[in-house]
């Protein structure tokens, strides 16, 4: 057993592309809850675990011809993953399904991309609404909120322009707040509803 590594992230990346074993299960801890996350919105729920495992599978490939920090390894991985998802997709004659277009609904003032959903990201159920967005909206909210990419790592790996990226999580999460403030207020209409029922059957 390898010694337990302590450090800063971007110590543990370089002791990974090193060979140190127990660097990268140190960043992998690290990496692969948000982009597991990610990949659900392009995938689904599903078929994620299994473009994760070929993403991680290529990333440990091609491993030395990587060279950079921590935020590069997210950017460069989550690139892989795309890459992969697209790649499945693709086979499956498909592409990332949409419930309904949002696309249409107005930004009003400034978002702030981080602060807005900070709370319910972590859920499947914010995963899931996520995924309601159209596709330019949904991976930008996940890499920008999720992943923590700065508008320009989101731009390479989505092949956008920094500008169009900080838009499109913009537009997402205003969207994903008054979709989640609307499923908030149907939750305490039925609370309320149920509430006067039972308090006709004390009566």
């Amino acid at each position: 057993m390898g010694a337990v590594f302590e450090g800063p992230m971007d110590d543990a990346v370089l002791a990974m592309c090193a060979g140190d074993g127990e660097a990268f299960r140190v960043v992998y801890r690290a990496v692969h809850p948000p982009l597991q996350r990610y990949l659900e919105v392009l995938v689904g729920p599903v078929d994620a675990e299994d473009v994760a495992s070929e993403t991680w599978a290529q990333a440990c490939r091609d491993l030395h011809r990587f060279q950079g920090d921590a935020d590069g390894f997210r950017g460069w991985v989550t690139t892989i993953g795309r890459h992969r998802a697209l790649d499945h997709l693709r086979r499956r004659s498909r592409r990332p399904q949409v419930d309904r277009d949002l696309t249409g609904i107005a930004v009003e003032g400034d978002v702030d991309v981080l602060a807005s959903v900070d709370e319910a990201l972590g859920t499947e159920s914010a995963v899931a609404l996520i995924r309601t967005l159209p596709q330019a909206q949904a991976e930008a909210v996940m890499l920008r909120a999720v992943m923590g990419l700065d508008a320009r790592t989101a731009g390479e790996i989505l092949g956008r322009r920094p500008g169009a990226v900080r838009t499109a999580a913009q537009r997402g999460l205003t969207t994903l707040g008054r979709l989640l403030e609307e499923r908030g207020r149907s939750r305490q209409h039925h609370r309320d509803v149920f509430a006067s029922r039972g308090a006709e059957e004390v009566r």
